[in-house]
């Protein structure tokens, strides 16, 4: 019946869907920016015809273009609004980023541009605009479908990462914070015809806050290079790695608190932790005066030369929700898995067979210092992760997915 509905809209005239994002997803240098990249790409190839409306991230990007015959961008100056500013906003900090007048009064115009049959609300950082998108359409009935694509359950994610701040008041403005995030999310929840989770954990959250809503499971695609063929052996370092990017909070925290444990951990044993990705520098400077045995590489052009010169990938995040790019990257490129129980979701990984998991980080530490020199069962778990995930991950069945859904509402 979906199929049939897909094919039917394709033989008469292009849907035509306005697209809300946090900004232009290039470069893509963290989660937010792939998954937001990766589906729009996705969405434009199934032959709908997009406008894309966000904050340019670059003043040599102009703020109309076309990236293809069906696609079209509506970018604003991105100007920097002050974090503290936020706290007199009813909005979060995430969506009062981009509450600035260009990007409404661009909103405001795209709105009118044409007749849509969706509207999607690209995470929770486009909160600000459903105001604007509502009173532009008072009439339930009659306007386009509102999508929702969420990135995380974001009220969950807010109280974690606010109750896990060492600040006592930064912790509090993050538990103000958190509140908003809930509010914003609940008022999203009541206006869309359908809410996108990124794994199926994320889903049921939602359901049990509001079972009367339709949520579909939308996890990313993987549009990166593969490792046919891998075999550890002692010619790697006896090294484990951790790429990410840990510009946002709750990636720092958790890369601290594990390192204070692993690092005398690794010291002791001649092994080497290895950190790779984004991350302030003033950040980077604090840590990498209290460690012995990790290496912070900051930006990197790319990330294959590391994962090669690696036995272990680790994913050390206590929290954070959501679904992890990251581990795509480990999958596909055959590295060896270690995680903190609960903080895989979204991958059909089994413990033992294509992941190991570990209650704590003392415990995940330890793990990877007992497995790193075992190089048959390093082999095994990379070969079983890759098998199991070979046919699961493409963006352009994400557009398709996504596509026949809105059709069908």
């Amino acid at each position: 019946m979906l199929t049939e509905l897909t094919n039917r809209k394709t033989d008469e005239a292009p849907a035509q869907y306005l697209w809300l994002t946090l900004a232009d997803p290039e470069p893509r240098h963290n989660g937010q920016f792939i998954y937001s990249g990766g589906l729009i790409d996705a969405m434009i190839e199934t032959g709908a015809h997009i406008d894309i409306l966000g904050l340019a991230r670059s003043r040599d990007i102009p703020p109309t273009r076309n990236t293809a015959a069906n696609a079209s961008w509506w970018l604003s100056d991105n100007l920097r609004r002050s974090s503290w500013r936020s706290l007199l906003s009813v909005l979060p900090g995430i969506a009062d980023r981009a509450w600035t007048p260009q990007l409404r009064r661009r909103l405001q115009e795209r709105l009118g541009a044409r007749k849509w049959d969706a509207i999607v609300l690209d995470g929770i950082s486009v909160g600000w605009a459903l105001p604007l998108v509502l009173r532009h359409y008072p009439d339930r009935t009659s306007r386009p479908r509102l999508i929702y694509i969420s990135h995380n359950h974001e009220r969950s994610l807010r109280v974690q990462i606010a109750g896990n701040h060492p600040n006592f008041v930064k912790r509090q403005v993050l538990r103000f914070d958190a509140l908003k995030t809930g509010w914003l999310e609940s008022r999203m929840l009541d206006a869309v015809d359908m809410v996108t989770a990124i794994t199926p954990e994320d889903r049921m959250l939602y359901l049990a806050d509001r079972p009367d809503r339709r949520v579909e499971v939308l996890t990313p695609g993987y549009s990166g290079q593969k490792a046919v063929t891998r075999h550890i052996t002692q010619a790697q370092p006896r090294r484990a790695i951790i790429l990410g990017s840990f510009d946002w909070i709750a990636k720092r925290i958790n890369l601290e608190q594990f390192i204070a444990v692993a690092d005398p951990l690794f010291a002791a044993n001649n092994a080497e932790l290895q950190v790779v990705g984004s991350a302030d520098e003033d950040f980077l400077r604090y840590m990498r005066g209290r460690v012995s045995a990790t290496r912070f590489t900051g930006t990197v052009d790319g990330v294959l030369d590391f994962m090669r010169e690696a036995r272990v990938a680790l994913v050390v995040e206590r929290f954070g929700g959501g679904f992890k790019l990251k581990v795509l990257d480990y999958i596909f490129n055959r590295m060896p898995i270690l995680a903190l129980s609960g903080s895989v979701a979204g991958v059909p990984l089994q413990h033992q067979d294509s992941i190991l998991y570990y209650p704590d980080y003392a415990a995940l530490a330890r793990g990877a210092l007992q497995v790193i020199d075992d190089f048959e069962q390093l082999n095994r778990l990379h070969d079983r992760a890759y098998d199991a995930c070979r046919d699961s991950f493409h963006w352009t069945s994400r557009g398709t997915q996504l596509a026949t859904a809105i059709g069908a509402l």
